[in-house]
């Protein structure tokens, strides 16, 4: 006779995530950090999902249960960006890097047209396979008094209640070639990188591999995307400075038709001289 964890379990993703996020460094921690976020759930035809839809718009939120689909392994230790206290054992965590890589947002719900689900607060990569759509129910989905966890360990009230962020925020400013900085590429690419930098740095500036943010020969850096943001810390206040490319200068010598070298060559010669 055979046992529960002698047997197989098929999952048929129901549909796929369509959003701008292609990367996991581009992902949102969580759907509160992914604040506006749109995204679309495309649901396969042929299977009746046009009648499974019907009175999900009437819930102004959804539970998404998907698949990590970039994670092909998993780790019983993992170092989430919010500990102070070293690493933690993967189930007492959000990490992708699971048994079975099941994830699970809450997002809102923007409408429902034809099998396009359009969401928002969307923290999923463009192409996560989706295994389920649900009903957020505030009266038994909602426990105030859930606690914290160790994220108590970061600073907050012990068995605090409040549903507010247990994590004490650093106060994140940017000096003025670093706003000019933010603002040209946000313009020359549509990537967020202010609130990118924001978000990050506000959880605590200290080097750590899942932020990204490192020491180096020039001081403290933030790696976003492709780009290098450079920031000072006082107390509980960081200072950004200024952005810098991530690219060598040898790759960017002479001409090409790839629009990412190019933004940065671009960027490097508008900065050149000001930024060292």
């Amino acid at each position: 006779m055979s046992s529960a964890q002698d047997k197989d379990l098929v999952l048929n993703p129901i549909g796929i995530v369509r959003t701008s996020l292609v990367t996991k460094v581009e992902a949102a921690r969580q759907p509160r950090a992914a604040q506006g976020a749109p995204a679309r759930i495309e649901l396969f035809p042929g299977r009746n999902f046009e009648h499974a839809l019907e009175d999900l718009s009437r819930w102004p939120l959804i539970w998404v249960i998907f698949w990590f689909h970039h994670n092909p392994g998993w780790r019983p230790k993992v170092l989430p960006p919010r500990s102070t206290s070293g690493r933690k054992g993967v189930f007492s965590t959000r990490s992708p890097h699971r048994p079975n890589p099941i994830g699970l947002s809450v997002v809102r719900l923007e409408k429902v047209d034809g099998l396009n689900v359009h969401v928002l607060d969307a923290d999923m990569l463009d192409g996560t396979p989706v295994l389920d759509l649900k009903p957020y129910v505030a009266y038994t989905d909602s426990h105030p008094d859930a606690g914290n966890g160790w994220l108590d360990d970061a600073g907050s009230s012990p068995g605090s209640t409040q549903p507010v962020d247990p994590v004490s925020a650093y106060n994140v400013t940017f000096l003025p070639l670093a706003i000019e900085q933010a603002l040209w590429i946000e313009t020359r690419t549509g990537l967020g990188i202010e609130e990118r930098i924001r978000s990050t740095l506000m959880l605590g500036p200290e080097p750590h591999p899942y932020r990204r943010i490192r020491r180096t020969a020039e001081g403290m850096q933030l790696a976003v995307k492709e780009w290098r943001v450079r920031f000072s810390v006082e107390g509980r206040d960081v200072r950004v400075l200024a952005i810098v490319s991530g690219f060598r200068e040898s790759q960017l010598v002479g001409e090409s038709d790839d629009d990412v070298l190019s933004t940065h060559r671009e960027f490097r010669e508008k900065w050149s001289g000001r930024v060292s």
